[in-house]
């Protein structure tokens, strides 16, 4: 008789970090003998990985939740919103679902894990498993995500993130360089460096000396763009707040060590503002940083994103926001209505704005930058760019990349006709034909001789 092997599916909501956690959960149930399930009918169990940084990820978390508890009926619930607390101290999901098996927070695989093998007894002795050294993924095989630290030192009024991650804990600089070594060697291209405050990286750990590959090397950001730049391969940073530090970085990214691309969640650009969001590096003056790093390597694409309609912000003051805009002219820009997340401290500040005016400033925010784009998108018909493939040719030989200046999911993207059967991960030079307002259009460069 067959012995039946559990099955354990997954629902992952949030960001790539949560996205990092629900694929650690996965690798390890894999390596304890594990199936993981794609319908709820097929699984034993059902994880639901959370979101809790906005009302709106809140309401989501809850329907996914309720959804798999009746789709399945056996759940158990981790990430952001599973470590959210009510007043009284109790948990904020069980006490809305209290159905479900169990709940935990984020950064918490060993826990889940002893969920999972409460109700679903391990298979087999993991010592005797074989796992790819570089994990069970949730992306493409391409690229990848390399979480090099976990919570957050500030407590910006309108984040709660804190609160749900825990303060900064950076990881050992050896371990990171191993996992992103793993990575190429399993067929990555791409490393998508991420944290909730990628700069501040090695400040917990007083940039204690540490070792990678045999070398003395301290455990800061600087350091990890140089060894993360030995395996050429792309290495993109996310979540870097403009602190006087990651000057030194750039150089790096002139250097060809790391891709000249820089995450900056600038948020808004008024003082006043700023320093009602408490925002870190809120007195630095940012266009001047901006154009240093654009000296120091001109290729350097900058994308941010802004909050629009923040409690007490006049109009006056979003002018602002959109004057810095125009002058910036950064590269990629997202933006969004403030959202009101529960317990936040922004909630208690006075002038909070109706729902329309919020969103008629994300709206008026996000067509000035899409004539910023277009105008500076242009520039580059033309060039001849390196273009990362992400789709492979369509019936009209149209194949979706990306330039070193995208990011998967949250930039633009570039349409790539070739004669030749591209797949995903093939980096290809591309002569820039046209543009739109957020992505580029362009030929495959013939080799040169």
């Amino acid at each position: 008789m067959t012995r039946h092997i559990p099955v354990v599916g997954f629902v992952s909501l949030g960001c790539p970090k949560a996205l990092v956690d629900t694929e650690r959960i996965v690798t390890e149930l894999r390596a304890r003998g594990y199936r993981i399930g794609s319908t709820y009918k097929d699984a034993d169990l059902v994880i639901v990985n959370t979101c809790g940084f906005v009302n709106e990820a809140v309401e989501e978390s809850l329907g996914a939740i309720s959804e798999a508890l009746k789709e399945n009926g056996h759940v158990i619930v981790c990430g952001c919103l599973g470590g959210r607390k009510e007043a009284d101290g109790s948990n904020y999901v069980l006490a809305r679902m209290p159905k479900v098996i169990g709940v935990t927070g984020p950064d918490s695989v060993d826990e889940v894990l002893r969920m999972v093998e409460g109700v679903l007894p391990r298979p087999h002795d993991p010592w005797d498993d074989l796992v790819p050294a570089a994990g069970v993924r949730l992306t493409p095989r391409h690229y990848a995500y390399l979480k090099i630290s976990e919570g957050c030192n500030h407590h910006c009024t309108f984040c709660i993130i804190p609160n749900l991650r825990g303060t900064l804990l950076s990881r050992p600089i050896g371990d990171i360089v191993r996992e992103a070594e793993n990575l190429k060697a399993a067929g990555v291209k791409e490393l998508l460096v991420i944290s909730q405050d990628t700069a501040a990286y090695g400040v917990d750990k007083r940039y204690k000396l540490d070792f990678a590959g045999g070398r003395p090397v301290h455990t800061r950001l600087l350091d990890l763009c140089r060894e993360l730049g030995r395996l050429n391969i792309w290495t993109r940073l996310h979540y870097v707040y403009p602190y006087p530090s990651v000057d030194d970085v750039v150089p790096l990214m002139a250097e060809g060590l790391v891709l000249p691309y820089l995450d900056v969640p600038f948020q808004h650009a008024h003082p006043r503002i700023l320093k009602l969001m408490k925002r870190p590096a809120c007195g630095e003056k940012n266009l001047e940083r901006i154009a240093a790093w654009r000296k120091a390597c001109p290729d350097i694409t900058i994308r941010s994103t802004f909050i629009a309609g923040f409690p007490g912000e006049t109009e006056e003051e979003f002018q602002y926001l959109l004057d810095f805009l125009k002058e910036a002219e950064l590269d990629r820009v997202g933006c969004f209505a403030y959202s009101p997340v529960e317990g936040a401290k922004a909630n208690d500040l006075p002038g909070a704005l109706p729902d329309e005016v919020r969103e008629e400033r994300r709206r008026r925010l996000m067509e000035l930058q899409a004539e910023i784009s277009l105008k500076k998108l242009a520039r580059r018909i033309g060039k001849v760019e390196d273009v990362i493939i992400d789709e492979e040719p369509d019936e009209d030989g149209v194949a979706v990349g990306r330039t070193k200046s995208d990011a998967p999911d949250i930039d633009g993207v570039c349409y790539v006709t070739t004669e030749r059967s591209l797949k995903p991960g093939d980096i290809v030079r591309v002569k820039i034909t046209a543009n739109e307002e957020h992505d580029l259009i362009g030929r495959e460069a013939a080799e040169e001789p």
